[in-house]
């Protein structure tokens, strides 16, 4: 039993950094509404690839919930099956009130559809890890507990990730939603950690003021998601000129950029106690690196108007960050007297 779950554990944790990766692309690239249903897109298991297959066709079986897009303003839902005539009876069909975007793009909709696509599995190792535990519950109750709060977790993301597109990607739900993925993230390297060995020699100082750069880091995630709203905004105005993206930003933008310096500060100092007292935490360094390409993906956005791909490696370089921290974080936390591993073994 302890490979199979340590094995599931960290596989689903890849999974689930893989869907923040497919997320960031998919707001990076405006796709965020390629699918404007959920869960299917424009009514299909498999989304369309061309405007034709949403355009009203004569003599065609229609199922419950197939989309047309009608005079190119509205999204018309099938209230039921039926075999169509001639031409179209708008009694068969109701317009799509959820929201009013009514575009087709096949690429963003395949864009969209590989996310979901990559989240659905994602919940595959989850729900098989959690079911491993179930079977053991009475020698490892707390894991069960952790791998049941964690499956409940990712059921709620997709919800959430439906009310997102039923709101036209509403701000605040997208950054609740990139909160929830942290919260998964988090339950995921519990489990991953339950499963591992490793000592570290522990410090007060240290530790405490790693949980302080572990809320710094999520303050400034959720700093990040609202100076993004507010760059999805600047896209949809100026388009086709970068430049003018960071236009009339908001105070908001002022306090991610500065707020960053404190972030930078409290992970140095960090670095350098490890370093000199000898702690072992290694991870640490990997901390400061991926600081350095933060800096490096936000500076490039600032001063280089947004080169392909800085937005979504910004994103996801932080939602690491946040892993690696909360990780040197259950070390400090959860070693006292050299705490072993788990033997999860049958």
């Amino acid at each position: 039993m302890k490979s199979k779950f340590n094995n599931l554990t960290k596989l689903a944790l890849l999974l689930v950094y893989l869907v923040i990766i497919a997320g960031a692309f998919v707001r990076m690239t405006g796709s965020g509404m390629g699918c404007p249903d959920w869960p299917k897109c424009f009514g299909f298991y498999i989304p369309p690839t061309e405007l034709s297959q949403i355009l009203f066709k004569s003599n065609y079986d229609y199922s419950k919930g197939q989309m047309i897009l009608y005079n190119e303003e509205e999204l018309l839902v099938a209230k039921s099956d039926f075999n169509s005539d001639d031409f179209i009876n708008l009694n068969n069909w109701e317009v799509y009130e959820k929201h009013d975007y009514v575009l087709f793009n096949p690429l963003h909709t395949w864009i969209e559809y590989i996310n979901r696509l990559i989240g659905a599995i994602s919940g595959i190792p989850i729900l098989i890890f959690t079911l491993i535990s179930i079977i053991y519950f009475k020698k490892f109750r707390h894991l069960t507990l952790i791998s049941m709060i964690t499956l409940v977790a990712m059921g709620f993301q997709a919800w959430l990730g439906k009310t997102v597109v039923d709101s036209n990607l509403e701000g605040y739900k997208i950054t609740i939603h990139m909160l929830m993925a942290l919260f998964i993230v988090a339950l995921l390297i519990y489990l991953v950690y339950s499963g591992s060995k490793s000592y570290i020699n522990r410090n007060k100082t240290f530790k405490y003021l790693l949980l302080f750069g572990l809320l710094l880091t999520l303050i400034q995630i959720v700093l990040g998601t609202q100076v993004r709203q507010v760059v999805d905004e600047q896209s949809k105005l100026f388009a086709y000129d970068k430049s003018l993206w960071l236009n009339d930003i908001p105070l908001v933008y002022e306090y991610h950029r500065t707020f960053s310096i404190l972030v930078i500060s409290v992970n140095m100092a960090l670095f350098f106690i490890n370093k000199k007292l000898q702690l072992g935490n290694k991870y640490i360094n990997y901390v400061i690196l991926l600081l350095i390409c933060e800096i490096f993906t936000g500076a490039s956005m600032f001063y280089f108007d947004f080169p392909f791909g800085t937005q979504t490696a910004h994103l996801v370089f932080a939602s690491i960050i946040f892993g690696l921290q909360f990780y040197i974080l259950l070390q400090n936390f959860l070693t006292k007297n050299k705490l072993k591993a788990y033997d999860l073994q049958t």
